[in-house]
């Protein structure tokens, strides 16, 4: 029997632009397939002066200077152009009551939930308020499910990160890609920032690539700054050691990175979760595990020492990342079978 194409749909997708944001990914797994999308660019919520969005921060439940204006954006489009689908990701500029008018309108809104909504550093009552809103929430984490049960939300499914398969490609050491021993991809969390220091007090020093590292003292030294994709990409091809933390104030079992790294082919040690022994299988299998800062800097010295088994890893977990169905377009395929089914 041939199988039949799936029909192209007209889809609206609220999240942040550029780079490896989620949001951008799934845009981008959508045109790939055919589907024609609407963009909204989040970001621009946030508005231009740093100075209300400190204040709205501060005072107004964290709730974004432009939020109105997106929102009104958003309704105008969908009331004309009429998409089947509309899917924000993480705190997406969407209310209670404009994701009541999209539905209205015949929009299955869908959200995924790249960040937990209960993270001290991201509570907002007003996204708490709009997320039973919506027709589906997805969550990349375990536990925080119940909560959303909790909160509301009556369709609420588990979806993991992916990678994005036009960045993240096997990819070989770069003769002229600096390769450090150990490396790690990520923002400053304040965990983070003691696990690292910790780390590098047991064992080799880390090139750190993300916000606030050269805020601290102790980790500024080794603070890259932000790079490119592409960049991250070879910096993680050639590194002898990827270092994979997931975020504690998130509940995360895993993160973007989990894929990222075993997607481009890189060695990986990563701390050992229950969702990351299901994605890679047992210790030894495709990345080492690690519990405490002192394991991860003894894994990391023994892997630096010995070629050989930095090469059977890279290219086991690259193996077993390649055989599931984790990219983006993987993600999109799955939300989107969701939709048809529930609406």
């Amino acid at each position: 029997m041939t199988r039949q194409k799936a029909p192209d749909l007209t889809l609206a997708i609220v999240g942040n632009s550029g780079g490896t944001n989620v949001g951008e990914s799934l845009r981008r797994a959508a045109v790939s397939v055919g589907h024609s999308v609407l963009f909204f660019d989040a970001l621009e919520a946030r508005g231009e002066s740093r100075l209300l969005r400190a204040i709205s921060w501060r005072f107004a439940d964290r709730r974004p200077p432009g939020l109105e204006r997106i929102a009104s954006k958003v309704i105008s489009v969908c009331s004309t152009a009429r998409p089947q689908v509309l899917i924000a990701t993480g705190v997406a500029p969407l209310t209670q009551q404009v994701l009541r008018k999209l539905r209205s309108l015949g929009v299955f809104c869908v959200n995924y939930s790249t960040d937990d909504p209960w993270n001290p550093a991201l509570l907002a009552t007003w996204h708490l308020r709009a997320l039973p809103a919506y027709d589906i929430v997805f969550t990349p984490r375990r536990a925080n499910i119940a909560d959303f049960h909790r909160l509301g939300c009556a369709n609420v499914h588990f979806l993991p990160f992916g990678y994005d398969h036009s960045m993240f490609i096997p990819a070989e050491r770069n003769a002229g890609t600096p390769q450090y021993d150990v490396l790690f991809v990520g923002g400053a969390d304040r965990d983070r920032v003691e696990f690292v220091q910790d780390f590098m007090s047991a064992g080799p020093r880390l090139a750190l690539i993300g916000d606030y590292w050269e805020r601290y003292r102790a980790t500024r030294p080794y603070a890259l700054g932000h790079k490119p994709p592409t960049v991250l990409r070879d910096l993680t091809a050639s590194a002898k050691v990827n270092l994979c933390l997931v975020r504690r104030a998130n509940r995360d079992g895993h993160v973007m990175r989990s894929f990222e790294i075993a997607a481009i082919g890189g060695c990986m040690i990563a701390e050992d979760t229950d969702e990351h022994r299901t994605i890679f299988g047992g210790d030894g299998d495709s990345v080492l595990y690690f519990r405490t800062p002192k394991e991860a800097a003894a894994l990391a010295r023994l892997l630096i020492a010995n070629p050989a088994e930095r090469v059977r890893l890279a290219a086991s977990v690259r193996a077993c990342i390649g055989r599931g169905a984790h990219t983006y377009r993987d993600r999109l395929c799955t939300i989107l079978g969701y939709a048809a089914l529930a609406s």
